[in-house]
C-alpha cells in the first residue's frame, strides 16, 4: 500500500495548533511557542493564535461555502442523473428529519459544551482538523480514542462522531474525532494520509490534552473503519521495514472496526447496486488497479509475519442485518487476520443494521451495547474504572421510539 509518506504528519503534529492543557479547557497553545489560543467552543481561532473576529468568521464561512458548493457540482458531474443515488438522497433527508430532535440535542452539546474543543489543527490540508471530547474529570491521564468517521468516502465529517464522543467522555475516555478530505477534494490515498497524520497528532500530543500516551485506541466506522485499517496496516508495513514514521504502533492498544469493508475489490458491484456507482467508486479508489492496495484484507495476506506481529488487538464489530456493508466483510477479514497470526476478536450484533449500532441505539438512551463493548476493552486492566462504569448514570433517551423505528425503515444506509 502506498497512500503517501506519513513523515509530514510528525511535522504537522509538532507545529499544529494544539490542545487542552491538563488543567482544563482554559486555553490551547502551540507546542513550539508561548502563544495562547482561546479554547471556548463558541469562538473561532485565527491562524496566528489570536481569537478570530466576527468579520474573519464570516469570511471563513463564505470561503468554506464556496469550496463545498464547487465540490458539490464536481460530484454531481461524476454522479450524473441516476435514480439510485437520487432515491438514496431523498431517503437520507427523510431519515435526518425523523431523527432531528436527537441531532439538535447532540448539536447543542457539540457547539456549547465546555467539554468539546472543536477544529484543532493537526496538519496543513484544509480538512486537517479534529474535535476533542474531554471528560469532566481529567485530573489524571485518560485513555484516548482516535476516531475516524464514516460517510461513504464522500460525506464524512468529524462532527458525525459527536454522540460517540459524548458517551465515551462521560465514561472517562478522551475522544479525538479526525476529519479528512472527502471525494472529490481528495482520493483514497489522501484520506489515508490525513487519517495517519491525525493519528500521529493524537499519539504525539496525548499528554498535552490529558491523555495517556500508552493507552491510545484507534476506531473507525463504515468508510472510516476502512480508512483507519488502511492507515494501520500501512504503518505496520513501514515499521517492519525500518522506515521512518511519525507515530508508533506500540502506542495503539487496540483497533475497533465498526461496520467496515475490508476487501473493496469484492464490494464494487455491491456498492454500485446501492447507488455508489462503479465509475465514481473507482475514481475514489484511484482506479481498479489500486483496489488491492487499499483492501486491508488483501494487504494482510501479502504482508510479512513481522508486520502482522506489530498490529494491536483488532476488534471487528458488525450488525448481522447490515445491508450497506455485509457483516461477512468483517467475518472474512477476521479469518484472514487469524490465519496471518493477528490478534483479532469478532463481535456480531444480531439483527442490527448499519445505523442501528452507531445511531439508533445510542439515541434510544439506556446502556448501549456498542459503547459498553468498547469500554470493556479499554477498561479491561483498570479495576477502578470498571467500578465507576458499574455506577455510571444511564444516558437519557433523545428520540421517541416510533421515530427510531420509522427511521430504521427509511434509512438509506
Amino acid at each position: 500500500m502506498q497512500p503517501g509518506d506519513q513523515t509530514s504528519g510528525g511535522d504537522a503534529g509538532a507545529e499544529a495548533e494544539a490542545f487542552v492543557p491538563r488543567g482544563g479547557l482554559h486555553g490551547l497553545r502551540r507546542r513550539t511557542g508561548p502563544v495562547l489560543l482561546d479554547s471556548s467552543p463558541r469562538s473561532g481561532r485565527a491562524g496566528d493564535g489570536r481569537r478570530s473576529t466576527f468579520r474573519e468568521d464570516v469570511g471563513h464561512a463564505a470561503a468554506e461555502t464556496y469550496l463545498v458548493t464547487g465540490l458539490a457540482f464536481t460530484l454531481l458531474g461524476y454522479l450524473g442523473v441516476g435514480y439510485r443515488w437520487i432515491s438514496q438522497l431523498i431517503a437520507l433527508l427523510l431519515y435526518a428529519v425523523l431523527l432531528m430532535p436527537g441531532f439538535i440535542k447532540v448539536g447543542y452539546y457539540y457547539f456549547f459544551s465546555s467539554q468539546v474543543c472543536r477544529s484543532v489543527v493537526y496538519g496543513e490540508q484544509p480538512r486537517n482538523r479534529l474535535d476533542l471530547y474531554i471528560p469532566r474529570d481529567h485530573s489524571k491521564s485518560c485513555p484516548v480514542v482516535a476516531f475516524v468517521t464514516g460517510g461513504a468516502w464522500i460525506i464524512g465529517y468529524k462532527a458525525w462522531g459527536a454522540l460517540l464522543g459524548r458517551r465515551l467522555a462521560e465514561r472517562g475516555i478522551i475522544v479525538a474525532c479526525i476529519d479528512y478530505r472527502n471525494f472529490p477534494q481528495g482520493t483514497i490515498s489522501d484520506m489515508v494520509t490525513d487519517a495517519s497524520e491525525g493519528i500521529s497528532f493524537v499519539c504525539n500530543n496525548a499528554v498535552s490534552f490529558g491523555g495517556d500516551p500508552n493507552k491510545i485506541y484507534l476506531m473507525g466506522q463504515s468508510a472510516g473503519a476502512h480508512i483507519a485499517a488502511c492507515a494501520l496496516l500501512d504503518q505496520a508495513v513501514k515499521e517492519s521495514k525500518g522506515e521512518h514514521t511519525s507515530w508508533n504502533l506500540a502506542q495503539v492498544k487496540a483497533y475497533f472496526g465498526l461496520s467496515g469493508g475490508y476487501n473493496i475489490q469484492k464490494l464494487v458491484d455491491h456498492f454500485h447496486e446501492r447507488g455508489l456507482y462503479r465509475s465514481i467508486f473507482l475514481s475514489i479508489m484511484e482506479g481498479e488497479e489500486s483496489l488491492p492496495l487499499f483492501s486491508p484484507e488483501i494487504v494482510t495476506k501479502r504482508s510479512s509475519a513481522e508486520a502482522i506481529a506489530l498490529l494491536p488487538e483488532i476488534v471487528l464489530m458488525h450488525g448481522t442485518a447490515d445491508y450497506s456493508i455485509p457483516s461477512s466483510a468483517s467475518e472474512t477479514f477476521a479469518d484472514v487476520l487469524k490465519h496471518a497470526g493477528g490478534k483479532v476478536k469478532l463481535q456480531l450484533y444480531e439483527g442490527k443494521t448499519h445505523t442501528d449500532v452507531f445511531l439508533q441505539d445510542p439515541l434510544r438512551g439506556g446502556r448501549d451495547q456498542l459503547v459498553e463493548d468498547v469500554i470493556s476493552v479499554i477498561h479491561a486492566d483498570d479495576a477502578h474504572a470498571r467500578e465507576k462504569d458499574a455506577l455510571a448514570p444511564t444516558p437519557e433517551r433523545l428520540v421517541y421510539e416510533w421515530q427510531l423505528k420509522l427511521a430504521r425503515q427509511i434509512s438509506p444506509f
